[in-house]
This record gives C-alpha cells, structure tokens and sequence, in this order.
C-alpha cells in the first residue's frame, strides 16, 4: 500500500491546494471513505486532507490511499473523521446475529476495528456508524456522543447516523428542513431505505451526505485550525507585554 511519511506527504499536499491558508493547515485522516467528499471538504478549505480505504477512490484522487488505514494511523494526523463498517454493528441488523451464528465473530472484529480507530493517537477523533446494537457497545465500551440526521443539514431525509467524538465539539445542524422533509411520501423521506436491489446498493446507502460532510469541514477544520492560530499569537502578545 501507499505509507506517507510527514515529510512526503506534507510536501505533496501543500503543494497541490489552491486555497491554503496563511498558517499550517491540518492534517486530515479520512478513514474507510472512497466517495471522497469528506476529503474534499478539508481540502476546499485548504487543509491537507487524505482519504484511505480498501477499494480505490470513486474520483480517482491522489489524495486517497488505497490500503489498510491500521498501517497509517501513526503518520502524525491532527483529526481523523472515521467510517468504519457498519454491516455487523447496525442496530437494524441485530436479529441476523441469532438467525446466523457465524456473524458473531463478524461482530467482534467489526467492534475492535471500530474500538481501534476511536482510541487512536490522534489528538481530534470522529467515528461515524448508524445506530448501534447493545452487543457492539459492550465490546467497543461507551456510546456515541451524539445522532445527527440528514435534515439538519439541508437534505429532506431521514438516516440517523451517530458520531462517537473525541476532543471535538458537537456537530451544529446548518440547514434544518424538517418541517419540509414531513411534507414528502416516506419512500423520498427514506429514500435509502426503499433503495432497490443492486451491486451498489451498499454503496449508495454507504455515503456521507454533502451537508454532513460539508459541517465537518466548516465547523470543526474552521475550529480546529482557530485555535491552531491562537496559540503562537497568544504567545506573541504575551513577548510584546515584556519588552
């Protein structure tokens, strides 16, 4: 697989943003994402965002490094947004645990994949999965930090999705179209749910929506690299009040 080291990678990325910022932006981890968008988000904000996943990336991005993101959690990232599979940890899902005994080890290591990634060493964390059975819970220790939907962020759907949050702040809806999402028929409310069969069914019901994807880049890249800003400054006044 592709291995970034903090020279390489830091050199490559800066070079390739058209809207960096006057300071040094973020380093961004986008774990088990070949849709791309929340890499994209980052990086329209001038951050060094990267992408990782087992399957190539759906936009054919440089930016995505196909491989096991286990093998480059240590290449000194200051957030990682964070999608780990979701098949054997979905609350909607559960009833298949006792209908199919196999699926039980399936579980496990779905929620030590899961529990590895939201103690990684990485100061600022965002594990994302939808509602969560009791059994993944127990192993993976805790529970989400907050349930966000769709229509909070200007989309008229409905997809409860969790984020388990460390050293971030709650994400804060942007455009919330609730009252007009109740006006639509439930197969367009749900339109992920009533998904016909396909190849890349899972893929579709799979993806960050566009406003999510566009919050976490605003509110926490924004945030984050604020107080990144903060600190020298603060120290320059402190410097200019002793001389």
């Amino acid at each position: 697989m592709k291995s970034l080291g903090w020279a390489d990678s830091r050199g490559a990325m800066t070079a390739s943003s058209d809207t960096q910022p006057s300071r040094s932006p973020l380093r961004v981890l986008v774990a088990c994402e070949y849709s791309g968008k929340v890499r994209e988000a980052f990086r329209k904000l001038g951050h060094d965002a990267w992408s990782c996943d087992l399957l190539p990336s759906d936009d054919n991005s440089p930016f995505h490094i196909q491989g096991d993101v286990l093998e480059i959690l240590g290449n000194g990232w200051d957030m990682m947004i964070a999608h780990p599979p979701c098949t054997y940890l979905t609350n909607s899902g559960v009833t298949w645990l006792y209908r199919d005994g196999d699926r039980w080890k399936d579980l496990i290591e779905g929620a030590v994949f899961f529990r590895t990634l939201l103690h990684a060493n990485i100061p600022k964390i965002a594990v994302e999965n939808p509602i969560m059975h009791k059994y993944a819970k127990q192993i993976i220790g805790g529970t989400q930090t907050q349930v966000v939907q769709p229509y909070m962020f200007g989309h008229p759907e409905r997809k409860a999705t969790t984020l388990w949050l460390k050293g971030l702040p709650n994400l804060e809806p942007t455009n919330n179209v609730l009252e007009e999402m109740k006006l639509l028929h439930p197969r367009d409310a749900q339109r992920l749910h009533y998904l016909p069969p396909s190849k890349d069914r899972w893929k579709l019901r799979s993806e960050t929506y566009q406003g999510i994807a566009d919050a976490m880049a605003s509110q926490w890249g924004s945030t984050e690299l604020a107080q990144r800003l903060i600190v020298p400054l603060q120290a320059e006044s402190d410097m200019l009040r002793h001389v």
